[in-house]
């Protein structure tokens, strides 16, 4: 692809992106870009820089896109040796995966995020743009790799042991956000755990003010260290069991109280809990409430992007209905089973009409 080329797919992805970020992601003079641009526009192709107005309600969602690569063996896993192994690389992250359910279902919706300008971080944005969401608020990092998962499957599609390569999301401070993020338009923020603790806090201390809901995301049991101490702010949390035990310091046992264990984070100022437990539903607890949900019987071909399919299940049944959590994770699951059937990180039969 050409330098020209390369340039359009960029500002297609992210429209209101300046002439030194393209410079930069692109290795070239501003005069150059500046030549590109105007060559554009004599082409038809563009018409000028990009300006933001307001639509309809959009969700917010912040936090990791990267590349996913699964390897799945063949046969039973054996630590400590070579394993014969198939491997497939797709468009991955907590943050971007909500995003692209979300979009595939209808849902108007615009991605946070940093990516490097290697070609995975500009592979990253033009495959969000094709899906319909907006990336104009994303940071672009040119002397960082963009983010990679790698996830290990045994032959059941069940995920044995994940690598992850996530410090470029550390660029998604305070600072950066609070210069970006817009104090109206989106009625949910969605942000992910692979945020820094302060962002996170941050977060949660803007939402208080009432300027927009947050729904914070656990990513993994390591990362539930970043939770903040206090979670006013918060008006729904989602996370598995694991995540749970993590963030409230409990092991787990036989007689483990599930949504009880959670009522401790709303004890710390969350207004309601989900938590996840794949073959066996989800409990949802809120202040004056407590259910449990089943799972829908499926066929587990691949549990990668499950977790985030009921996430933006959950939500979009919000934006449609504000104040019917357990609604809203009924879709969640049903998205979630969609995603078990399926070997791609989010189902690819996912449309507009897919709830009714």
């Amino acid at each position: 692809m050409s330098k020209k080329e390369q340039l359009y797919a960029l500002i297609r992805a992210r429209p209101m992106i300046s002439q030194q970020e393209l410079a930069d992601c692109l290795d070239l003079s501003r005069s150059a870009v500046a030549g590109h641009i105007a060559g554009l526009i004599r082409d038809g192709r563009i018409l000028g820089r990009a300006y933001q107005f307001p639509e309809a309600a959009r969700v917010l969602c912040i936090g990791g896109a990267n590349t996913d690569r699964k390897l799945r063996t063949t046969g039973a896993l054996q630590m400590g040796t070579s394993n014969p192994a198939s491997m497939t690389e797709s468009f991955g992250g907590v943050a971007r995966n909500i995003a692209e359910n979300l979009a595939r279902t209808g849902v108007a919706v615009s991605l946070l995020t940093a990516v490097g300008t290697d070609s995975a971080g500009q592979g990253l944005m033009q495959h969000a743009a094709g899906c319909g969401i907006d990336t104009s608020l994303s940071r672009l990092c040119p002397a960082m790799s963009s983010g990679t998962y790698t996830a290990v499957l045994d032959a059941q599609g069940e995920m044995t042991l994940a690598l992850a390569v996530m410090d470029i999301y550390e660029q998604l401070d305070v600072r950066y956000l609070s210069s970006h993020l817009p104090a109206s338009g989106f009625p949910w923020l969605v942000a992910d755990m692979n945020l820094p603790a302060e962002t996170l806090a941050w977060l949660a201390q803007r939402s208080i003010k009432g300027m927009q809901k947050l729904a914070l995301i656990a990513v993994s049991a390591p990362k539930m260290a970043r939770l903040p101490a206090r979670l006013d702010g918060t008006a729904l949390m989602i996370l598995n069991r694991d995540e749970l035990l993590a963030a409230t310091g409990h092991a787990a046992t036989a007689q483990t109280d599930w949504p009880q264990l959670a009522r401790q984070l709303l004890q710390r100022g969350a207004e309601s809990v989900l938590v996840t437990a794949g073959e066996h539903g989800v409990w949802g607890v809120q202040k004056d409430a407590e259910w449990h949900l089943p799972a829908l019987p499926v066929e587990v071909r691949d549990v990668t992007g499950a977790g985030d399919a009921f996430s933006a299940g959950v939500i979009a049944g919000l934006m449609r209905a504000p104040q019917d959590l357990q609604a809203a994770a009924q879709r969640g699951l049903q998205l979630a089973a969609l995603t078990l059937q399926s070997e791609q990180t989010v189902a690819g039969d996912l449309h507009p009409a897919i709830f009714e």
